[in-house]
Order: C-alpha cells, then sequence, then structure tokens
C-alpha cells in the first residue's frame, strides 16, 4: 500500500527543489532523502528515475511488452533511443538495455523484453515484474533517426532488432510521414514475429506501409534478392552483429549516397585478421597491469582481471563505459577506426587494444 498517489509523486519534480538544494550543499544526504520517498511511494526519488509497471501484454512467444510510467524526474526521450533499466535482486544490481517501442501520449512508454535463457534481468522482469511495481530506468541514448527528407524507407530487423524500427515507425506514421515505407522482419519461425497483430493494423490504416515476415526457416537469412525490388533511398537495420554486417554489404554494393543507420544488439565480430599477439594492458585508476591480447574487447579483459567498470548496452550504443585512453591505440570494432589520441574518449565494450595501452579506469 502506498501512502501518496502517484499522480503527486509524477508532479513533485518542481516541489522537491529545496530538499535538493540542500542535499546539493552538504545539509541533507540523497539516500536518506530517497529512502523516506520510497517508503511513501516506491516510485519518489528525488533525482533517479523511477517507472511504475502499468501493463504487460505478450507481443510473441518470446517477447513482452511492458508500458511504464515514470516518475516526475523523466525528461523525455525520443522514437528510437533506448533506455537502461536496473533492478536489485539479491543485493546485485543488474542492468540491461531496451528500446523504446512506444512513447505514449500520457506521458507512459514502452518496451519489449525477449527472453533469453539464462538471462539474469530480462526473465526477472518477465516472470516476476507484476502491475504497480516500481524499476529504475536510466537516461534515454540511442542515435537512430527517421529519414524524414526520404523518398521511401526500408526497415530491415532481425529478430529484437524490430523494436527501436518499430518506436521510429509508429511516431513517424503518427506524425503522417506518407513516404513508401516496407518493413522486413527476420524471424526462425512464425511465433517469433513480434508485434505482428499491431503492425497488420498499421499496414491496413496507412497505405503507405507495407509489412514482410521473412521466416529464415523457409527463407534463409538475409540476402539482396530480398530486396532487389525495393526503391528505398533510406534504409535503417538493427539485429545481431552478423545480419547487420550482411546489409552493410549488401548497401554498400548498391553504391547508395545515402549512409545506411544501423544497429547491433549483439557486439560485432571479431575478423579473422585480427591478432591475437599479448601485450600489456594498465589500468590506470585501479593501478594494476595485466597481460592482455587484441583479440577481445578492453572490458571484456578488464572483467577478466577482476575489474567491474560501470558499463550498460555492450553493443558501443549506451556510452556507459566511456573512459579516457591515456596513451596506446584501440580499434572500434563497429567502424573499424583507429584511436590514438591520448586524452581520448572511447568505449571499453567495441575497443581492442591493438598494443599496450593504459586507461583511465
Amino acid at each position: 500500500m502506498t501512502l501518496i498517489p502517484y499522480a503527486l509523486v509524477r508532479r513533485s519534480a518542481r516541489l522537491l527543489a529545496p530538499l535538493r538544494y540542500l542535499v546539493a550543499h552538504g545539509w541533507l544526504r540523497e539516500a536518506s532523502v530517497d529512502a523516506v520517498l520510497a517508503f511513501l511511494h516506491p516510485a519518489w526519488r528525488l533525482n533517479r528515475v523511477f517507472a511504475l509497471l502499468s501493463a504487460r501484454r505478450w507481443v510473441a512467444d518470446d517477447m513482452l511488452a511492458l508500458t511504464l510510467l515514470p516518475n516526475g524526474n523523466w525528461r523525455g526521450a525520443q522514437a528510437g533511443q533506448h533506455i537502461q533499466a536496473y533492478l536489485q535482486v539479491a543485493g546485485v544490481r543488474l542492468s540491461r538495455s531496451y528500446s523504446l517501442t512506444a512513447l505514449n501520449l500520457d506521458g507512459s512508454l514502452e518496451i519489449a523484453i525477449k527472453r533469453h535463457p539464462g538471462g539474469r534481468l530480462s526473465n526477472r522482469l518477465l516472470d516476476h515484474l507484476a502491475i504497480g511495481d516500481a524499476i529504475e530506468v536510466g537516461e534515454p541514448f540511442g542515435e537512430l533517426h527517421w529519414p524524414q527528407q526520404a523518398d521511401s524507407v526500408l526497415l530491415l530487423a532481425a529478430g529484437s532488432g524490430l523494436t527501436p524500427l518499430l518506436g521510429l515507425l509508429r511516431h513517424a506514421l503518427q506524425k503522417g510521414f506518407s513516404a513508401p515505407v516496407e518493413v522486413l522482419h527476420y524471424v526462425r519461425d512464425a511465433g517469433q514475429l513480434a508485434f505482428a497483430h499491431e503492425l497488420q493494423a498499421l499496414q491496413q490504416q496507412y497505405r503507405n506501409l507495407r509489412v514482410r515476415p521473412m521466416l529464415s526457416s523457409q527463407l534463409g537469412r538475409f540476402a539482396p534478392e530480398h530486396v532487389r525490388a525495393s526503391s528505398a533511398t533510406a534504409v535503417l537495420s538493427c539485429g545481431p552483429s552478423g545480419f547487420v554486417a550482411a546489409v552493410q554489404q549488401w548497401w554498400g554494393d548498391t553504391a547508395a549516397t545515402t549512409p545506411l543507420q544501423f544497429e547491433s544488439f549483439s557486439p560485432p565480430i571479431l575478423t579473422g585478421e585480427t591478432a591475437h599477439s599479448p601485450l600489456l594492458m594498465r589500468f590506470a585508476r585501479a593501478q594494476q597491469e595485466v597481460l592482455g591480447d587484441s583479440s577481445s574487447s578492453l572490458l571484456q579483459q578488464a572483467e577478466a582481471a577482476g575489474l567491474r567498470p560501470a558499463h550498460g548496452c555492450r553493443q558501443g550504443i549506451c556510452a556507459s563505459c566511456t573512459c579516457l585512453l591515456l596513451s596506446g591505440a584501440v580499434r572500434d570494432l563497429r567502424s573499424g577506426a583507429v584511436l590514438s589520441e591520448p586524452g581520448q574518449a572511447i568505449r571499453l565494450c567495441v575497443s581492442v587494444p591493438l598494443g599496450d595501452v593504459v586507461v583511465d579506469i
């Protein structure tokens, strides 16, 4: 039972300004203030964003959509972005990145969670998060955006890669985008076609939208012949790194002048050209030196050395693992670019050392 109505909690951000002043000047501890606010309502905090679960529905055999209503500290988001979800389980703070599939007029937002065998946070949310429960969410991030000036748009998704593209599609159609849009969603079987009923309803409502379910059990993986008839001038793609790499190869072969927008929800694949030579890694703040190699990301190797650097998506999107490269050189697995400027910001999860390195963690 809550002592304060949630409507008041959501309107209270400005009312808490005096408490923030006292915390900022050392008169109060934020943790103590948060403890009192959480006693009054589980989603109430001084600065942190907590959201109340208001609805849950299965949108595929292995995917659940959750509707969350954030507290008054939420500053909004853009379609196509992601949020980090946090949950304390047995004293351990778990986190994972989820795409925003909808931003609703009432201020609520929707995320979709796919079941992963052994997934510590995803399975906990799927099986135990109940209506009225609160979870913490982070600031939105992500750079995908709708190509508003395109003559036609092609959305290529594999598995849960549909989720950020669906958020963008919903928003664009609601805002009156009228150029042709085609959606290809690759899954293994029909039971994994997430949001299938909604996509069909959108196709009936908007004459410029065409949705093509692509069952890999029948059609195989993405191939150029699947999109040979497309006249798209803008393409957005999201899925596993192998799928995205195949789309990148096709789009590059078309000699298109418009850059491909893409996101991968799995780490980039290390190619066979990557050297496995030993090297020395120094973690400056931890004052630790370890032997490493050029076949794994800095994040993986730091964790193997017993360190626990901040991280989130492990895909190079959320920037939670950003730190400074103090010396040496790394390769960005997303672009292949070599970064070697001292003091340059790098993302640990997609940076592979090319030689001896010093990083500020």
